[in-house]
């Protein structure tokens, strides 16, 4: 199977403590990803996060950088293009100019999954960087029925 690397960069006008918040805190994380999240933020520890209903993601984590880095293996419940913990994603939290750049690397992304992936992390890293500023953005229109992510 062919696969690909994505790499995404947004500045956060927030500090790294805050923003290492959203990745280890399953009510922080629902707040811009999901609408049920379960969070083990340990190494080995699992995660199941129900974007919709449909579409979850399950996988572990296997690094983790108090405010730094996040990394945590990454798949679809029943895909079989990309199941459970087949793809690593890695969450960089950078500081930079009074806030900090979050840099995501999704590692081994299927061929045929990269354009739903750059889709989707593109629509939460703009959730989590409108959080992130002090934005409450209510529900995410992707947590609805029906989404096919």
């Amino acid at each position: 199977m062919t696969t690909e690397n994505l790499r995404k960069e947004i500045f956060i006008e927030s500090s790294p403590e805050t923003l290492f918040s959203f990745f280890i805190d399953p009510d922080k994380m629902n707040r811009w990803m999901g609408r049920n999240v379960l969070l083990e933020p340990k190494i080995g520890g699992k995660y199941r996060i129900d974007i919709n209903g449909e579409n979850v993601a399950i996988g572990e984590y296997t690094e983790i950088v108090e405010n730094e880095k996040v990394v945590m293996t990454w798949g679809w419940k029943d895909s079989d293009i990309m199941p459970p913990g087949s793809t690593t994603v890695e969450f960089l939290l950078i500081p930079q100019h009074e806030g900090t750049l979050l840099v995501l690397n999704h590692y081994d992304i299927p061929v045929e999954k990269v354009p739903s992936n750059h889709k989707g992390w593109t629509h939460y890293m703009e959730r989590i960087k409108c959080l992130g500023q002090g934005e409450d953005l209510g529900v995410d229109p992707w947590s609805g029925d029906n989404i096919n992510i």
